[in-house]
């Protein structure tokens, strides 16, 4: 039985990936790392968690980027027109692609290639433990991402605008939050300048001399 069957609630994974990359001065879904673009870490990682379904949304350098990344047929790709409003332009066209069935969304992070598939599955099994409409992992008191969001909220979502991506959202339902704890700054780390993408290759060179 394979591990989508096993789950018990239909999760869907949202990744905004449609930003410019303004800071970054280029296409940073497409920078190297460990061999393959930043952006097909994260659709890796999703892809081979139990999330049912993803939903990539993509805007600058859509056609660019969709012939540099690899993709299996639970991907679905959506484009975001307006993709220069900010992340809750991506966060609501990536809502919208979302079957009424789907129970929970998890939204991740194009530019974070660190998350893997362990840290969603957990994320999810705390959803299924606790029945919270919003679990968040957190660092060291830290709150990052993936965040994933029971399907209660999502007309509160479609309401957001701006770059505040879910923000006050979390700012309305604080008391609602579950806090999953992970002993990895994985879920702090996502490239947005220069300075973010050297340090993410000085961290891969040191862990290769450490092997």
């Amino acid at each position: 039985m394979s591990q989508f069957s096993q789950q018990k609630k239909e999760i869907v994974g949202i990744i905004l990936a449609a930003g410019t990359g303004s800071r970054m001065k280029q296409t940073k879904q497409l920078l190297s790392y460990r061999g393959k673009p930043l952006l097909q870490h994260i659709i890796d990682a999703a892809t081979g968690s139990m999330l049912a379904k993803v939903i990539l949304v993509l805007g600058h350098e859509a056609e660019v980027i969709r012939k540099r990344i690899v993709l299996n047929d639970i991907v679905e790709v959506i484009q975001n027109p307006y993709y220069r409003s900010g992340q809750s332009g991506s966060l609501k066209v990536g809502l919208a692609a979302v079957s009424e069935t789907c129970e929970a969304a998890m939204f991740l992070l194009g530019d974070q290639p660190l998350i893997n598939s362990e840290v969603i599955d957990r994320i999810i099994q705390q959803y299924d433990k606790t029945g919270s409409t919003l679990v968040i992992p957190r660092y060291e008191g830290t709150r990052g991402n993936p965040v994933l969001i029971d399907q209660s909220l999502f007309k509160e979502l479609e309401q957001l605008s701006g770059d505040t991506g879910g923000r006050e959202l979390f700012r309305c339902h604080h008391e609602a939050i579950e806090y999953l704890d992970i002993q990895a700054d994985a879920i702090l780390t996502d490239i947005d300048t220069p300075e973010d993408y050297q340090r993410l290759l000085k961290r891969q060179r040191t862990q290769w001399n450490e092997v």
